[in-house]
């Protein structure tokens, strides 16, 4: 018979970084009955891979399953190969361009070469949801829809947006939460993983389970994370995203442009620290008992090392540090150290990684304002790196980076993380 740590304890770990638990007093109760009968709960989320390559943003959701297979738990890495097929409608205002089997397949294989990252190989269920919704055949389906009604579908954010517009929502979208609550009842889960966005699927799940005869499972969702602007959901089409496949040094550089406020978000989302020990690091950095520069140093090690190694992690620790100790020239000009969110406009970077040079003026105290800045570019009064700014944007070619900025007589040294 397994034996599971106190129900606090494991608690403390599961309810980091939690948007919301349906019902945190049942996960309890689950958990409590957990510790008497020695089963491991049965956790799952399910990833449809429509795309190749996986982003921090998408290792969320992987990682608290990851708690819970630390906790001892029984983890299902469930792969949507089949709801693939109709696509997802959250969060678009029109249908999903369906994708090919060999690119649902395709896609699959690299999905699993990438989630064993963060969850353990030996200790994972894989599954793929073809298993048993390709057997349910038309009459199965049919049934399986008679539990929901239409009223219940047009519920759902996505759907009465499009039906208020009249925009088109086709009746094979109406069956992709079905699908998502068929997988719970087929897996007999326990709990069920999703971000906050995924609500309508999720509690499709408990729907159905409660129509089978089995017991709802717990829903615990996860927050959106914030990509390197702070501002909009990370994704690569926005350019503010870190894939998880790259290089240490950018990685980790990355990792140090981040604002000091979504520092803490991604300690909580991306760490396996428990909310205690987050909160603690927050009241020593309020308290001046450590500084947040020391902070996101420590997390950028901390992801580095998860997706590549400590080795790895600890060089590019220390060729970020040898970058801020290099002299700026002959003029050994001050070095003002600036992050990437605060030099970006209110919709996030134009794409790729480019900066707003009002902005930097203003933030090396070059210039009392933007417009100040702004005129000063358009006077071709500004240089970076010697050369005359051409305009108000700037193309970083990675981060971090260094430019020496200069107006007029006066220049400074811009270290952009």
């Amino acid at each position: 018979m397994a034996e599971f740590s106190e129900v606090d304890e494991q608690l403390d770990l599961l309810q980091k970084g939690a948007a919301e638990i349906i019902r945190v007093a049942d996960l309890r109760e689950r958990l409590e009955e957990s510790r008497k009968t020695g089963r491991p709960l049965r956790v799952k989320a399910g990833f449809d891979p429509t795309a190749p390559d996986l982003h921090l943003g998408h290792t969320v959701l992987m990682r608290k399953l990851r708690h819970f297979q630390q906790l001892g738990h029984t983890v299902i890495f469930l792969v949507g190969d089949f709801t693939s097929l109709i696509g997802d409608p959250t969060g678009r205002n029109v249908t999903r361009k369906p994708l090919t089997r060999e690119q649902i397949d395709e896609n699959a294989e690299t999905y699993q070469a990438q989630v064993f990252k963060i969850l353990d190989r030996e200790k994972t269920e894989v599954r793929f949801n073809s298993e048993w919704l390709d057997k349910l055949g038309y009459e199965g389906v049919v049934r399986l829809a008679s539990h929901f009604t239409v009223s219940q579908m047009l519920e759902r954010d996505e759907f009465h947006k499009r039906y208020e517009a009249e925009q088109p929502i086709g009746l094979h979208e109406f069956l992709y939460p079905v699908m998502q609550g068929y997988d719970s009842v087929a897996l007999e889960c326990d709990v069920e993983l999703g971000g906050t966005d995924q609500k309508f699927n999720l509690l499709c799940g408990r729907e159905l389970q409660r129509h089978y005869g089995q017991k709802p499972q717990i829903v615990l969702m996860t927050p959106i994370l914030e990509g390197l602007d702070g501002m909009q959901k990370m994704s690569k089409s926005l350019g503010n995203a870190i894939g998880i496949n790259e290089a240490p040094a950018e990685m980790y550089g990355k990792l140090m442009s981040i604002s000091d406020e979504v520092m803490w978000k991604y300690w909580t989302l991306l760490t396996d620290l428990k909310q205690s020990e987050v909160l603690q690091m927050i009241r020593d950095v309020e308290a001046g008992m450590q500084h947040p520069m020391d902070m996101k140093k420590w997390l950028a090690r901390t992801i580095v090392e998860d997706f590549h190694s400590a080795e790895e992690a600890q060089r590019a620790d220390k060729n970020w540090a040898r970058m801020f100790q290099q002299k700026a020239g002959s003029e050994d000009l001050e070095q003002v150290i600036v992050a990437y969110a605060d030099l970006v406009g209110p919709s996030g970077s134009p794409g790729g990684l480019a900066i707003r040079l009002p902005k930097l003026l203003v933030q090396l105290g070059l210039a009392a304002s933007g417009a100040e800045a702004s005129r000063k570019i358009a006077e071709n009064a500004v240089k970076l790196d010697g050369t005359p700014a051409a305009n108000a944007l700037f193309s970083l070619d990675g981060l971090p980076c260094q430019i020496t900025v200069r107006l007029g007589k006066r220049a400074k040294v811009a270290v952009i993380t």
